[in-house]
């Protein structure tokens, strides 16, 4: 069964929308963004010493609440017609 829906256009709009959408998600879910950093400490010939750094940006919920609804209505609401 071939189902056909109205056709969804990619707009920036859309994608900033999106964007708004996954970060207010990871803002309420994780409580912000983090990633690992690595640091070469020591690099004397064959021997190398590294350390792993966890670095965080936090978000708070509101701001990852009010993200959401942003990007939900940037990715629902229609288009203007231009004249």
């Amino acid at each position: 069964m071939h189902l056909v829906g109205p056709e969804v256009r990619v707009t920036p709009r859309r994608i900033v929308g999106l964007v708004l959408v996954i970060i207010g998600l990871i803002s309420l879910l994780w409580g912000g963004i983090s990633w690992t950093r690595e640091k070469t400490i020591v690099d004397i010939g064959p021997i190398e010493a590294r350390s792993q750094e966890r670095e965080t940006i936090p978000l708070p919920p509101i701001v990852g609440g009010i993200a959401l609804v942003a990007g939900a209505i940037l990715l629902v609401a229609r288009e203007r017609s231009r004249v």
